[in-house]
């Protein structure tokens, strides 16, 4: 071939490879900084050229995520259509290309990008949004249903007490989060079912995370002796209420008396060993602990926080009651972003899936700390969900729009949250589900039934 056409060859499969990767370097570039798109490239495995490269996938995978149909048909649909507009020649809507794209994204990859992120947030969250000069972080888990496949079952077993063919797959998830910035600075998932697969177990696998003079805030499920003796070996503050058992049990005429309804006591080691604990960090861990018990604002708290002029009641109730935040935190996760079921129907596409949620979700609280930064607020002030609508307008827009990213900012900075201490809204619904019977047998059974008998007179 001659010299200049072969150059022109280059040149030309250079052109086109940047601009099949534009879209993909315009999302990260919008909606991170600089240091993101850096570590997208550091993060990405060795790939040959593709249609879809690693990056391009990536993004369409946060995408769907973050969209509100979250079908593969739609992201390619998405694909192809910015190709066509970007001067390249139309490929298949086939969604072939794409599911093979994201299975060949590594797991690693995704979990790296979701622990930078969210110490990328944690890091550049200002002191003043700190408790007492302090950073705290939230612990709390939910459930997230899976695809009834063998697979699924196999690796994430529904509940036992549900018939076979009628319960769904279920992981147990476990986040930390941030309480200034909202960020989940890492995750931890297991199946429900199954010995040692809980909330306590998860989150010793997230301890490291922690760093002294940290606060840990979190429910009843984690008041237990050795978590508490844990925190203090490791120089953190645990903040929870008490757990059932103990607050029936629990007299403050016992102990030295701090105040009304305040006391210290002494607890004693459990003599019985747990069983994901080997017999040598059982004898490391102190044959007594002195918390605090108290009780504030209907809870009875107990913490490592035993000095009441450092944290008087008061400063304790306020603090616990941001743990709700956990709570809002996980619905924005579960509810906004569409978390509350997963689609993949193989575990590691299942797994990989979830990361890929909860990436997205730190890279909006990226784009809110950065829009509450611009405009002198706090982060939990401004509205994720309004967050998260604004920036799928936005780069539906982003081709034709030749606004600043300061633009968006403002916007994102414009809805904030209102405060509502002590709202208590009822745990039930207004309207009426539709009048359909519950599958009480399995599917293919129920198809077989109808079949051969025809459906069932509607009920009324």
């Amino acid at each position: 071939m001659h010299p200049m056409r072969s150059t022109r060859v280059r040149q030309r499969h250079a052109l086109r490879r940047g601009l099949r990767s534009i879209d993909a370097y315009a999302f990260f570039d919008l909606l991170t900084d600089s240091s993101m798109l850096d570590q997208v490239e550091s993060q990405l495995p060795a790939h040959r050229e593709r249609l879809l490269p690693p990056t391009e996938t990536l993004a369409m995978f946060l995408a769907q995520a973050l969209g509100a149909d979250r079908s593969c048909q739609q992201a390619v649909n998405g694909f192809v259509a910015r190709r066509v507009a970007g001067g390249l020649s139309a490929c298949s809507t086939s969604t072939g290309a794409f599911c093979r794209a994201r299975q060949r994204l590594p797991e690693s990859m995704v979990s790296s990008l979701l622990r930078f992120t969210g110490q990328r947030l944690v890091d550049t969250t200002a002191t003043e949004d700190r408790w007492q000069g302090r950073r705290v972080r939230l612990v709390d888990g939910t459930t997230v249903p899976m695809p009834d496949t063998a697979a699924n079952q196999a690796a994430f077993p529904q509940l036992g007490r549900q018939m076979p063919g009628l319960g769904f797959p279920l992981c147990r998830l476990l986040a930390l989060l941030c309480l200034s910035s909202g960020a989940i600075i890492d995750a931890a998932t297991c199946p429900v079912k199954g010995k040692g697969n809980d909330e306590q177990s998860l989150l010793r696998r997230l301890l490291d995370h922690l760093q002294p003079n940290d606060v840990l805030l979190g429910d009843a499920l984690f008041a237990t002796y050795f978590l508490l003796a844990e925190l203090t070996q490791r120089g953190v503050d645990g903040v929870f209420e008490q757990y059932g058992a103990r607050r029936r049990s629990t007299d403050f005429r016992r102990g030295r008396r701090l105040g009304p309804r305040d006391h210290v006591i002494e607890l004693r080691k459990p003599s019985e060993r747990p069983p994901w604990m080997t017999p040598e960090q059982y004898d490391a861990v102190p044959g007594t602990l002195a918390v605090r018990e108290v009780l504030t604002g209907g809870k009875l708290l107990v913490t490592t926080l035993l000095c009441p002029r450092q944290t008087p009641k008061d400063a304790l109730k306020a603090l616990y009651r941001q743990r709700w935040h956990a709570e809002l935190d996980l619905r924005c996760l579960m509810t906004t972003l569409g978390m509350e079921t997963l689609s993949c129907r193989t575990p590691a596409m299942a797994m990989k899936e979830l990361r890929v949620y909860l990436l997205a979700y730190n890279l909006v609280r990226g784009l809110m700390l950065r829009a509450a930064r611009h405009a002198g607020l706090a982060p939990r002030q401004l509205s994720f969900k309004h967050t998260v609508q604004l920036w799928l307008a936005w780069r539906a827009a982003y081709r034709s729009c030749h606004r600043k990213l300061g633009d968006l900012l403002v916007l994102v900075a414009q809805r904030r949250v209102a405060q509502r201490p002590g709202r208590i809204e009822p745990r039930a619904v207004k309207r009426r589900p539709k009048p359909y019977k519950l599958l009480m047998q399995p599917r293919h059974v129920a198809r077989e039934f109808v079949r051969a008998n025809g459906h069932p007179a509607r009920v009324k």
